[in-house]
């Protein structure tokens, strides 16, 4: 892993060393720090001697003291959990984005994002472990026609999102449309930046691949005044055994039918597994006006596997899902949304004699925005779902006091019930905070949250116990720059961040 980052690092070096004067060297550098401060309540595993237990009122085995235990046969002890003592953790994470351009070669420009993450004092935190990693890092050289990059980088595509170290390239015919890109290098864990080989990703353990897993991908787009089309393939190899971890491809595509109204959809197929994967179509229209937004859709989900993890064993089932969703603003100062969805799962071919499982769910929710004056907002909704094995439903709602860019002040809260039904637990938990984002300059960004979440559980064994806690966050973004982008309009440099600060 060092090794090939110096290398990395080296052809940073060489691409600026060998670079001829092409204009005025510029940077523009992004940190993102927060801190956090939490408390909640913590869990102990307990044992008890299987000749101690009783027979519980639901007719379980639980402890003299009314806890519910497991025991497993042959072994003299049963386990149960109890309440533990109250536990505290301060995370904090800082995470540096540096774009240097304007390196003498026009076109040549260079892309850092590493984050630092840590516990300031109390119990650990997931993800501070290692505490230093690479997001992104990779020199990109650009020109109409043609894009070259090197390092570490992440592709997005319908596949999902590929980090790797090693080179893309971008292949571009403006005057037709069409754009064709190939990447190649060393892949990482999906949905992580560490390699698979990591110990941080532990229990993965013995069933990790021995080495890192080679990436290697390719797409191509076509784009017309009413076509979007876009095509994609990956596959990752164990370099070990020489053997796939997954190969797969999928299509995209939108369709401008008329003025407001589009048709959306595509499809991924599993190569390696040999079986279609998810799929969707969506119609959508918009009113001239922008105040009636409409759409209906279908969509297929199943769940990928690397062929290297056990739970493609299991031949996950894919559910079909109807949905829909309309947005009207009667008034400029007020906007209403709705949405629901129907889905249900294929047949699983298991045999289940001793209960009976619904296979089929929905989820609805419906909110509303009002805008009282030019610096006051209300915000307020309801979300519900049911499906197999759980359902929820709750309300949230905000107040919210914006003085232009720079202030905004609120107040926020929700509810949450969650009855399961293979479980003991049926949960009901209240939230309540308070918000303050400052932005004084277009250099520096403040945010203050503080937030209290009050749970019940009701079980019929001692476990309903506390699971109250606290969070208290701040976060500071740190914005600098020299010089400016070729060939980037003005009106663009001038606009203002989103929401979490990205220009």
């Amino acid at each position: 892993m060092r090794t090939r980052l110096r290398c990395l690092g080296l052809a940073w070096v060489l691409l600026a060393v060998f670079a001829r004067d092409g204009g005025a060297q510029g940077y523009r550098i992004r940190i993102d720090t927060r801190a956090q401060a939490v408390s909640y309540r913590g869990v102990l595993l307990d044992s008890v001697p299987i000749a101690d237990t009783v027979t519980g009122a639901t007719g379980g085995t639980t402890t003299s003291s009314g806890f519910e235990a497991t025991c497993t046969p042959g072994v003299a002890y049963c386990t149960f959990f109890q309440p533990g003592p109250e536990e505290h953790a301060n995370p904090l994470t800082s995470t540096a984005d540096l774009t240097l351009f304007g390196l003498g070669v026009r076109g040549l420009s260079v892309r850092t994002s590493a984050r630092l993450g840590t516990a300031l004092g109390g119990d650990p935190w997931p993800g501070t472990d290692p505490p230093t990693q690479l997001l992104e890092g990779y020199a990109q050289y650009a020109r109409r026609y043609l894009t070259l990059q090197v390092g570490r980088q992440t592709v997005t595509s319908r596949l999902g999102f590929s980090t790797f170290d090693g080179g893309r390239v971008t292949v571009r015919a403006p005057s037709r449309g069409l754009e064709l890109t190939a990447y190649g290098g060393w892949g990482v864990w999906n949905g992580s930046i560490l390699p698979v080989t990591s110990a941080a990703l532990n229990p993965l353990g013995d069933y990790r691949p021995p080495e890192r897993t080679i990436t290697a991908g390719a797409g191509a787009a076509w784009t017309t005044r009413l076509l979007d089309l876009h095509w994609s393939y990956e596959r990752e190899v164990d370099p070990s055994v020489d053997y796939f971890v997954s190969e797969r491809t999928g299509i995209e595509g939108l369709l401008h039918v008329s003025r407001g109204l589009s048709l959306s959809g595509g499809a991924d197929y599993d190569l390696a597994e040999g079986w279609w994967g998810s799929a969707e179509a969506t119609l959508a229209y918009t009113t001239p006006n922008g105040r009636i937004n409409g759409s209906a859709g279908i969509r297929r989900y199943r769940p990928h596997f690397d062929l290297w993890t056990i739970w493609g064993a299991f031949a996950p089932v894919p559910y079909t899902a109807y949905d829909g969703s309309l947005t009207v603003s009667p008034t400029r100062r007020l906007q209403l949304h709705v949405d629901g969805e129907h889905y249900a799962y294929a047949t699983a071919n298991a045999e289940s004699p001793l209960v009976t499982v619904d296979t089929t769910g929905w989820r609805f929710s419906w909110d509303a925005t009002y805008t009282v004056t030019r610096r006051w907002s209300v915000d307020g909704g309801y979300r519900a779902e049911f499906g197999p094995g759980a359902s929820s439903r709750g309300f949230q709602g905000s107040v919210t006091y914006a003085a232009g860019d720079r202030v905004a002040l609120g107040i926020q809260g929700a509810t949450l019930d969650r009855p399961l039904e293979f479980r003991y637990d049926e949960s009901s938990t209240q939230m309540f905070g308070v918000f303050a984002h400052c932005q004084p300059s277009s250099r520096l960004r403040v945010e203050l949250d503080a937030s209290r979440y009050s749970e019940n559980r009701q079980r019929p064994d001692p476990a309903a116990f506390d699971w109250d806690q606290l969070r208290v966050s701040a976060r500071v973004v740190l914005m600098f720059s020299s010089g400016e982008l070729a060939g980037l309009p003005p009106a663009v440099r001038r606009m203002p961040a989103g929401p979490e600060g990205d220009p």
